[in-house]
């Protein structure tokens, strides 16, 4: 219900009416190679249904960084993973992962995830968002994104190489998870 609040007033930033789901969430952590995670970045966890995940599977010593700028989800997530090692949870942009990574000693990010919804972000948000992506992926990274269609996927191929795209059909509705690496020259 707390979910459904958030969204009704931030339907622009929050995607979907409901967290989610178990299904969609396994099929997020897929891609992650958790044996060379060094730091796992998530935008926009809110309540934290992939961020369950990932602390679940995470090595000892891997630092998870979330980024959210809704308030009452970093609240949540402070409650539910704070007291976990090496997990920050940071009240803002993921147009400023540099910034975040920079700031816990750390020049890229081995995997980012990402909950965010843009077909309905603005454009120049969504692009500043994707650029940042890029330099925090250094040369090995990898960026997963989970979207409802593929509306955006030439928008993503202006940024990055695809290198797959799973398919989850069980989460309601059923989810695209656009697996990227930066293009190589």
């Amino acid at each position: 219900m707390a979910f459904l609040v958030e969204f009704i007033k931030h339907p622009r930033t929050i995607g979907a009416v409901a967290p989610s789901g178990k299904s969609l969430s396994l099929k997020m952590m897929e891609p992650i190679d958790f044996l060379s995670a060094n730091v796992i970045v998530e935008y926009g966890p809110g309540p934290g249904s992939f961020t369950k995940e990932l602390v679940g599977r995470r090595q000892e010593g891997t630092t998870l960084i979330l980024i959210d700028q809704n308030k009452n989800f970093c609240e949540q997530l402070e409650k539910r993973f704070g007291e976990e090692q090496d997990v920050y949870v940071i009240h803002g942009s993921a147009e400023d992962v540099n910034r975040y990574l920079k700031e816990y000693g750390f020049d890229h990010a081995d995997f980012i995830i990402s909950g965010l919804p843009f077909t309905s972000l603005p454009k120049s948000v969504s692009s500043n968002i994707l650029e940042a992506t890029k330099k925090a992926l250094g040369e090995k990274g990898q960026f997963s994104t989970f979207q409802y269609s593929l509306v955006k996927k030439s928008f993503f191929e202006e940024h990055f190489e695809i290198t797959d795209i799973l398919h989850e059909k069980k989460n309601l509705p059923p989810a695209h998870i656009l697996v990227m690496r930066n293009k190589r020259d």
